[in-house]
Formats: C-alpha cells, sequence, structure tokens
C-alpha cells in the first residue's frame, strides 16, 4: 500500500506538468471528441439500421388493401425507386405508369392497391401484399367509373408482365444512378421533399446496385418460366416459383410440370371451408398454412414473415361476404335454375352461395368414376377432389404440384411452431364452392372459359381465343367482356385455348350441365347469379 502511495506522489507531478502542455491538450481533446462522434454515429447506425415500422391501418379493408405482410424486409423495393421506374424505363411498359399492368390506383393513395410500405434500415421500402392478386375493379358499362371489389380475383392485373418489367428495367442501362437518382429528386420535389447529400451520393447509389444485382440474380433463376406460355392478366404460376426455393433447377423441369398457370381465386367466406381440401388441386386442409405459403408471393421468408399482419387478415377472411349480384335477376327463372341446380351441381358445390354443405340426401353425381356404371353414385364431395380422369380440365396444374414438391414443402418453417406438415400430392380439382361466383371469371382453374355461359356448352363450342383483362361487366353470360370487337387488340390480352396449359376441356358431359336443354342453361345461369 506504501508503494503504491509513492508511486502515485511520483507520478502526480509528471502528469500535471505533461498536462500543461498545449499539444497533450489539444490531443487528449481530440481524442475525446472522436469517441464521442463514434458514440454519436454508433447510436444512429442503431437506430437506424434496426427500424421497423409498417405503415399501419386501423380499418381492416384499408389493411387488407394497404397493410404489411413484411416482405418489404427481404424483398422491398426502396420507395423512391419503386416510383420512379416508371419513368426510367418507359418503353419496358405497355401504357402509362404501373396502372398500364392493371394495378389499381385510388384517388389520394401515392402506391396501387397491394403495396404496402415499411420503413426499415434507415429507408422506406414497398412490396406487394395479399391484395394485389385478391382485388380487382367491376364496369356496369365502358367509360363508366370502376367500383373496387376487394376478395375477388385480381383479373386485371399482370402479375407475369410487372415481373418483367422489372427484370427487363435491370438489364436497361438507364438502370442507373445517372438517370434513377435524379428522377427521384424530380419526384420528392414534386411531394414538397427534398433528397438529402447522404441519400443522393451514398444511401440511393448503393440501394440501385443491389436492388439491380437482385433483380438480375432473380431473373437468371426463373428464366426458363419466362419461355413458357404466357399468364396473361389474373393468374400465376403457384407452385414452380417455389421450387427455387428447394433448389430445383426450372430448366430441368419434366415436361409435364411446366406451364401450369392458373386463376387468381377469391378470398371470401373461409370459415366455413375449413377442413375442406383448397388451393385447386386440393393439395392441403389447413387454410394458415395456404396462406403463410402465398405469403412467398408477397416477398416474405419464414424469419421477416408478420403474423400478427396476417393474422388480422385471417380472422376478417373467415366471414367477410362477397357482393351480391348487382343487376337484375329474373326470379321466375332463377327458380327453375334453383331445381336444376340441386340435380346436376349441388352434390360437388354446395346447396347454394352461402351454405357449402350438400344438401341432404344429394349425391355427387358429377363425381363419377367414369369405370363405373353411371348409376353407382358418390356421396356429397364439396371441397373433396374430383379426379382428373374425371373431371378431365386441364392438367398442368395438377402435374407441376410435384411428390418431390410436396415432401421438400415439410421443411418449410422447420423450427418454427407452424412448420407445413399438410401438403400432399392429390390427383384431381378439388370442388370449390361457388359463393360471389358471378366476379370469379374467366372459369375452371386455368380461367380458360369466359362466362358461365360459355362453362354449360361442350368444350368443342366454348370459344376458342378471347380477351382477358377487361373490367366491363357481361350480364347477360355472367362474366367479363372478352370479345375481340369491345376490347381492341393494344389493351388487353389475347388467350389462347391451344396453348400449353391453356386447354379449355372438361367438365362437360351429362352431369356437368353441357347437355342439357339451352332454356334450363339460361335458368340455371339466371340462378348462379344469386351466389
Amino acid at each position: 500500500m506504501a508503494e503504491a502511495t509513492d508511486l502515485r506522489t511520483q507520478l502526480e507531478p509528471w502528469l500535471v506538468q505533461l498536462m500543461r502542455k498545449r499539444w497533450v491538450r489539444w490531443i487528449t481533446w481530440i481524442v475525446f471528441a472522436g469517441l464521442a462522434v463514434f458514440v454519436v454515429l454508433a447510436v444512429y447506425a442503431v437506430s437506424l439500421f434496426t427500424q421497423d415500422e409498417a405503415v399501419t391501418y386501423d380499418n381492416i379493408v384499408d389493411h387488407f388493401k394497404y397493410g404489411s405482410t413484411g416482405g418489404e424486409r427481404e424483398s422491398g423495393f426502396p420507395y423512391w425507386i419503386f416510383q420512379a421506374l416508371p419513368q426510367v424505363c418507359a418503353s419496358h411498359l405497355p401504357g402509362k405508369g404501373y396502372a398500364s399492368l392493371g394495378l389499381i390506383y385510388e384517388k389520394g393513395r401515392d402506391l396501387p392497391i397491394g403495396m404496402s410500405k415499411r420503413r426499415y434500415q434507415g429507408i422506406e421500402r414497398t412490396f406487394l401484399n395479399c391484395a394485389v392478386c385478391h382485388t380487382s375493379t367491376v364496369r356496369d358499362a365502358p367509360g363508366m367509373a370502376p367500383r373496387v371489389v376487394v376478395g375477388m380475383p385480381a383479373n386485371t392485373f399482370n402479375l407475369g408482365a410487372l415481373q418483367k418489367f422489372f427484370f427487363d428495367c435491370a438489364r436497361d442501362p438507364k438502370f442507373s444512378t445517372e438517370f434513377v437518382v435524379p428522377e427521384i429528386a424530380r419526384l420528392m420535389r414534386e411531394h414538397d421533399q427534398k433528397l438529402g447529400l447522404f441519400e443522393r451520393y451514398a444511401v440511393y447509389p448503393l440501394a440501385i446496385w443491389i436492388m439491380r444485382e437482385r433483380l438480375l440474380m432473380l431473373r437468371g433463376r426463373m428464366e426458363p418460366l419466362l419461355t413458357q406460355t404466357e399468364w396473361g392478366p389474373g393468374r400465376v404460376d403457384t407452385f414452380n416459383p417455389n421450387k427455387i426455393l428447394f433448389g430445383i433447377p426450372l430448366d430441368q423441369l419434366p415436361e409435364r410440370e411446366k406451364n401450369p398457370p392458373v386463376d387468381f381465386p377469391s378470398i371470401w367466406m373461409q370459415k366455413p371451408r375449413q377442413g375442406m381440401q383448397l388451393h385447386w388441386d386440393g393439395n392441403n386442409i389447413m387454410a394458415e398454412e395456404r396462406n403463410k405459403n402465398a405469403a412467398f408471393g408477397t416477398g416474405t421468408t419464414p424469419p421477416t414473415i408478420d403474423l400478427a399482419a396476417i393474422g388480422r387478415l385471417e380472422k376478417w377472411m373467415l366471414t367477410v361476404e362477397p357482393p351480391k349480384y348487382p343487376y337484375p335477376i329474373d326470379d321466375t327463372k332463377a327458380a327453375r335454375g334453383q331445381k336444376i341446380y340441386a340435380e346436376y351441381c349441388a352434390g360437388c358445390h354446395g346447396k347454394n352461395g352461402r351454405e357449402f354443405s350438400a344438401p341432404e340426401g344429394r349425391t355427387a353425381r358429377a363425381c363419377v368414376d367414369p369405370k363405373e356404371s353411371e348409376d353407382v353414385l358418390y356421396g356429397p364431395q364439396v371441397g373433396k377432389i374430383t379426379r382428373i380422369e374425371e373431371v378431365g380440365t386441364d392438367r398442368h396444374r395438377l402435374d407441376s404440384f410435384s411428390y418431390d414438391l410436396a415432401v421438400n414443402l415439410g421443411t418449410v418453417y422447420a423450427g418454427y411452431p407452424h412448420r407445413y406438415c399438410h401438403y400432399r400430392k392429390t390427383y384431381g380439382y378439388a370442388n370449390m364452392p361457388l359463393d360471389g361466383i358471378w366476379l370469379r371469371a374467366p372459369y375452371l382453374h386455368n380461367g380458360s372459359v369466359p362466362s358461365l355461359r360459355d362453362l354449360l356448352e361442350p368444350s368443342a363450342d366454348r370459344p376458342r381465343v378471347f380477351y382477358r383483362g377487361n373490367d366491363v361487366y357481361d350480364a347477360q353470360r355472367v362474366g367479363f367482356v372478352s370479345e375481340h370487337a369491345a376490347q381492341g387488340t393494344a389493351k388487353y390480352f389475347r388467350f389462347d385455348t391451344s396453348l400449353p396449359g391453356n386447354s379449355n376441356a372438361g367438365h362437360e358431359g351429362r352431369y356437368y350441365g353441357t347437355t342439357l336443354a339451352p332454356d334450363d342453361k339460361d335458368a340455371l345461369v339466371e340462378y348462379l347469379k344469386t351466389f
């Protein structure tokens, strides 16, 4: 103890003299100032890169249309880059802005329906949510204002074209700091905002480079899908993109797994669907697993999915109903059609548009195994599977969901309490309830038949070529206007049923209503309007 005291006594005069020297004081102040700046920058960086705040909505419909599912965290586009690209890469769009691809803008909104916003890691990001595939518009006549309908299939939205736009734009020399940053600055000025020096020379140049590289990487992995049958508006290849996650090379897919685009489904009334076989091929009975897998399409991954936000939507979807048919209905004809529906359709599709169980004692004659006698009847088949040999519709979607994919999907969310456990390979297509059927055109799983009235004709008499993407309603045939003369040649998508995956065959014969008399077919369609 005495030795320590002596050492301090000897050092103190030396330290005092040293501190009296000006250069030492300056160095000391510089060191402490540097440490202070470092601490401030470190705290700022931590606060910046731990930011994770989505724009939220109390109203559940607004939450559905604009709320986040978490996709911005992993896949989100920087908000201002997303807004700038339609101007920078205008040559890669069919018209003006994202609306030319079928995205829907509401008055006063800066993003289309189906796009959410989240401030994450110091920058505002945007990406898709559920509504982009499950919201559309309806017009009573050309030139009339469109009505937004949530929950219906997004029959005007061309997801494949949006994807192609980003891929083509990423390959364009204009996707660079030289062109994108000035456009961002211009857009921000229009919104009374200013692009700071740090953002101009550091944040956005880096963000542009990262976004471009990631888009080019994704394009390289998905390129085999780009050469297959074009999806067109209202359709998507549901499961082949999933195969990328499991290292399945898309350029080596068997021919039977290619060209499987299907229509976006409606999402109304999920509660009475509980326990039914879901997806077009009925490969899962758990809506929660189906929903989480659908969220992959909105950019989420197991660590980044926003379960609370999706949980709000799942609760809402249990009871939300489709809008009622808004046009006149011939009650007498509909009453006649109700009897025909009970005879031919109810066993597979439910009692009506709100009661999904089959009528008591009703058997599903349309689900007869073709190898059996026509008199052999199966029990009610609502929400169950009709084998492909019986229903006879295009099998590309069925075959694209392979046994190997079903096994691999069992590894998703491994280690989480909500691991996928219910995906199974099936051998046909599920019999869907028909709530809101008037808004779900075109028909069949691949959207190959434009109207309900066309669906009641043999496939040889159904339109072989028609046009998708119009929101003008055809109340007589129950579907959307699809004729060439009414649509023009540029704005709408030419759907050719001769292309792989587009066949309009199937769902025909004695027990599917296609052999009914014309008046009976009209009566059946009239009753289906009440759904």
